[in-house]
Order: C-alpha cells, then sequence, then structure tokens
C-alpha cells in the first residue's frame, strides 16, 4: 500500500516533504500570521507490518528548539491511548520510529484534546446539578468562549485554560478539575462550592486549537500577552473574559499551560508587580508548598526565574490579574516531556496524570481558601 500522511482533521498539523523508502521526511506547519511553530499532529495510513522514521527537518527552527532534547513524541493507534516513542533529536531534526501493526497512526507533540472532545465535555458538565454554562463571547472564527459557573460562595475564583492551544494537556487538567467539582460525592467539591463561585473556562483560544497552532490565535496573536489591552480585532477571546472576571472580581485565578523545556509541573507567581506585598506574595508561595506535599506530580525547585521589584509584565494574565484584583494568581505549567521527580516509562506526562494534578489543585485551593 501507499504511505499517506494526512493533518486535514482537527488541530492537525504537518506538511510532507518526501517519503524515501522507509524514511519520512516532515515539517511543521507555522501559525498562521505567526512565526510560531511546535505542535504536531497527523495521521499514517498504509503501513502495516513496516517500521517507519519519521524525521521533522525544521524542528530546529521551532519556537522552543531547546526544548526537544529529551523529549519524546506520542503515537496512537485508537486516539485513546498515547504512549510515547522512539525519539531523538541532533542537528536541528526530530526523529522518531514507530512499527506499524495496523494500517494506520497517530503521532502527535502532546495527546490532543479535540473540539469535539471540548464540545462533549462542555454539555456533559452543563448538565450537572448546580452548573450553569455561558459564552462569554467569540473568537475570530467565530466559536464561543464557553464558561461553566459551579457553587455559590462568595469568593470568586477563575481557572482558565489553553490561551496557548498547542498545550493540550492543559485542557486534560480543565476535564479532570470539572469532573472533581462535579462529583456529588466528593467531600472537597462539596465544601468548595460552598465557600466559593467557580468560574472554569476550559479552552481560551478554540480557533488556534481547530488550527493547529502552538501559541496563538486565528489572527495570530499570542493570547497571554493582551491581558493590559485587549481588543475586539486582535484578542477578541481575552477580551471577553477579562471584562467577566471585572464584573465578578477575583480572588484566585490560575492559568493553565504546558511547557516545552522543563521536565516537571511547577507554577510562576507575580512577583514584579507594583502592588507587590510580602503578606500577598507569602499566599501564592503558601499554596505552592501545600500542592507539593499534597502530590507528588508537582515540586517547587524548578521553575521560571521571577520578575525583578516592578518589572512584571502586565500584558500577561497571572501579572494583570493580581495587580488588578489583589488576586492571588498563578501560572501551572506541566511538561511536554515527563514529570521526572515522579516518571512514567510508558506514558510520560500524561491526560490522566494531568487529571490527578488538577484534582490535587483543587485539595489545595480548599486548604486554603480561607486565608485568601
Amino acid at each position: 500500500m501507499t504511505i499517506e500522511i494526512s493533518a486535514a482533521f482537527d488541530s492537525g498539523n504537518i506538511e510532507l516533504v518526501g517519503i524515501e523508502g522507509d524514511r519520512v521526511d516532515l515539517e511543521i506547519r507555522r501559525d498562521a500570521h505567526s512565526d510560531f511553530f511546535q505542535w504536531f499532529h497527523f495521521r499514517v495510513s498504509g503501513a502495516a507490518d513496516r517500521t517507519l522514521t519519521f524525521r521533522i527537518l525544521n524542528a530546529g527552527k521551532a519556537a522552543y528548539a531547546f526544548g526537544w532534547p529529551g523529549y519524546r513524541a506520542r503515537v496512537s493507534t485508537d486516539q485513546v491511548e498515547w504512549p510515547m516513542t522512539d525519539t531523538s533529536y541532533a542537528d536541528g531534526v526530530l526523529s522518531f520510529t514507530h512499527r506499524f501493526e495496523g494500517d494506520a497512526a497517530w503521532f502527535a507533540y502532546f495527546a490532543p484534546y479535540s473540539m469535539d472532545r471540548h464540545r462533549a465535555t462542555v454539555a456533559r458538565i452543563a448538565a450537572m446539578p448546580g452548573v450553569s454554562h455561558r459564552s462569554l463571547g467569540n473568537s475570530l472564527d467565530g466559536q464561543p468562549i464557553d464558561c461553566l459557573r459551579i457553587g455559590d460562595g462568595p469568593k470568586q475564583v477563575w481557572f482558565y485554560a489553553r490561551q496557548h492551544p498547542g498545550e493540550s494537556m492543559a485542557e486534560w487538567f480543565m476535564e479532570g478539575l470539572l469532573e472533581k467539582l462535579t462529583d456529588p460525592d466528593d467531600a472537597v467539591a462539596r465544601a468548595l462550592r460552598e465557600k466559593v463561585t467557580l468560574h472554569c473556562v476550559p479552552n481560551m483560544n478554540p480557533d488556534g486549537s481547530a488550527r493547529g497552532h502552538l501559541r496563538t490565535n486565528a489572527a495570530g496573536v499570542n493570547l497571554n500577552r493582551e491581558w493590559h489591552a485587549p481588543t475586539l480585532d486582535r484578542s477578541p477571546e481575552v477580551l471577553a473574559v477579562r471584562d467577566a472576571m471585572d464584573a465578578t472580581g477575583v480572588t484566585f485565578a490560575m492559568d493553565v499551560h504546558g511547557d516545552e523545556a522543563i521536565p516537571a509541573n511547577f507554577i510562576a507567581g507575580f512577583e514584579g508587580i507594583a502592588s507587590w506585598t510580602d503578606a500577598h506574595g507569602a499566599k501564592f508561595y503558601d499554596y505552592g508548598r501545600r500542592l507539593a506535599a499534597n502530590t507528588p506530580l508537582f515540586q517547587t525547585e524548578r521553575g521560571y526565574e521571577k520578575s525583578a521589584p516592578g518589572r512584571a509584565n502586565l500584558s500577561m494574565s497571572t501579572n494583570q490579574l493580581a495587580e488588578r484584583f489583589g488576586a492571588v494568581s498563578m501560572t501551572l505549567e506541566m511538561p511536554f516531556k515527563d514529570h521526572d521527580p515522579s516518571p512514567d516509562p510508558v506514558y510520560g506526562w500524561s491526560p490522566d496524570r494531568s487529571k490527578q494534578l488538577a484534582h490535587a489543585c483543587l485539595v489545595t485551593l480548599a486548604e486554603v481558601i480561607d486565608t485568601l
């Protein structure tokens, strides 16, 4: 059979350069109107009983090429399980090999979270008792920015994900979060629902998600650099969410992401905002310490450098919300690689463990909510 490479589907991204024997040469397509690229997702068919090596020739020019060493691509034959496959990076080329038992397999930078699954999850959670759903606005392509509200307590909590659409682990995290919050038998969720109103935005960038982008929306805009001055023509997604936050206020906020290089889960805070106080920052640090104590899937030793006093970038949501509302806000980063402190040699960091981390984040929030 002739080998066929396809990325003409939700979140698909790859371009075929050529096939020579058992070697398939590929390139990742850039985000529209942007130089960002790194996310890939494609299907191979007609390869039964063959061992193929795939080479992504432009990997060295990707947005975060320094993240390729130590990375392993994901492969699936059923679009449910996404184990890692043998992968190497040298001379700017990312290579991975797979032995095909059946005709078809899918390959991706991380286990994809499709827009079909997004819509199904929103519908399923919205039908649960005590949940209300609304669209906060529309993306540039006209897709709704879904928000699920849970609980009726006085403190306003926001969880939002996939500002960067290629970071699909963020929406797996949100699915786990929503499932725990709506579990009628979960004591932690029940206590939280009494003390807070939770606003959950599972996907802030549906256009980029559908288009197979790494980091930007349909206009090529990085949404997490728009929070100081979002506009309808560049970043209506951010404008819709920030306007909704202005209406409710924000006590606690978590912006959920993925990191290309650091093989660990960590949080970044709001050091460097003009209104920083040690008392405010102590609440952020306390959350991180408690989360690390609650789960082996989180650690506090690795992470980003802190902003210098007065130098925080207010175009980023975590800094903007801490300054704008006095919120205890943070960016959660999960790895495309694995969580080195508690590795999984088969799946690496995975959808299931993203959901487990979400559960631990809610347990930790319940511990600290009375102090916020």
